[in-house]
């Protein structure tokens, strides 16, 4: 197996137009678990640990530009504020090591339905930056994942960044697994108001062939909000627009049996976990309301 070693980006990308087969390594929290299971055996592996601006974000006035191999530790850490869902979704990734090694980059490579990112990322809009020696294109987070563990890149294109809107109102992250740390998700929900739009975003995780948005879901809510003047007058989102949002959330399921959960249970977690995150994110949204604008 051959060890490639760019020092820069223009170097990896280079590398990456001559051997298209190469596999890239940062944080190595994926790549290196199929290796060691002898699952993936790839001739060479593109090191990218020495391109020092895959570990730098920058805030910018309505987004943030986050490189593909900053940490998730140092996204807990900074950007908690900015981008509170996928914060939290940071939170629940393996072990401390893990989360000081491994960052969005691997999770979108890797491009796996249980991912952690990925519901946060879906429900935020987010945009992955990806670049080769041909040029940089912009993804939209929706079409980057094209099936079990598949994602949108050319063969000589690597991930430099993710861009994610910076957030405008509360967002929750919610995960289900069989113990409460180092585990797979059974199945993950990413939910995110945004008021300013007044509209909501979506992201399910490990309860379809790749993440996905729950898009009747989210036109209904958006809908029932509208019309009912929630955004407005503040009140409690009634039992009844709940239960349809979780309802519809779970139908956006398409979920496998396997050793971790099946498909039923699949589904009716994600309808609990789209409830749950609705109450938390609208009553936290009714709190930031009553003390800006006196909302009762």
């Amino acid at each position: 197996m051959d060890f490639l070693r760019p020092a820069s980006w223009e170097e990896a990308l280079a590398a990456k137009a001559e051997h298209p087969g190469a596999v890239p390594i940062a944080g190595g929290t994926d790549v290196m678990v199929e290796i060691n299971f002898d699952h993936r055996r790839p001739e060479r592996l593109l090191d990218l640990n020495r391109v020092g601006e895959l570990y730098e974000w920058e805030v910018g006035e309505r987004s943030v530009r986050l490189g593909a191999s900053v940490p998730y530790t140092k996204i807990m850490e900074n950007l908690r504020g900015e981008l509170p869902g996928l914060a939290l979704a940071s939170h629940t990734v393996a072990s401390p090591q893990i989360r000081n090694r491994g960052g969005v980059g691997g999770n979108l490579g890797t491009a796996s339905p249980a991912g952690d990112a990925h519901p946060a990322l879906l429900a935020a809009g987010a945009e992955v930056e990806v670049a080769s020696v041909r040029g940089t294109r912009m993804i939209p987070i929706d079409a980057f994942y094209t099936g079990v563990k598949r994602n949108a890149l050319a063969a000589d294109e690597l991930i430099r960044a993710v861009h994610v809107a910076k957030a405008d109102g509360p967002q929750q992250f919610s995960k289900v697994g069989t113990r409460n740390a180092m585990v797979i998700a059974v199945c993950a929900f990413g939910l995110a108001l945004h008021p300013e739009t007044r509209t909501v975003g979506t992201g399910i995780g490990s309860a379809a062939p790749t993440p996905v948005r729950a898009r009747v879901a989210e036109e209904f809510l958006t809908a029932a909000l509208d019309e009912g003047g929630f955004w407005d007058n503040g009140k409690i989102i009634t039992p009844s627009v709940a239960k349809q949002f979780a309802d519809l959330c779970a139908a956006a399921c398409n979920p496998i049996d396997d050793v971790r959960g099946t498909a039923s249970y699949r589904r009716h977690a994600v309808g609990v976990m789209a409830r749950r995150t609705l109450t938390w994110t609208w009553e936290s949204y009714r709190g930031t309301a009553a003390r800006t604008e006196g909302v009762a």
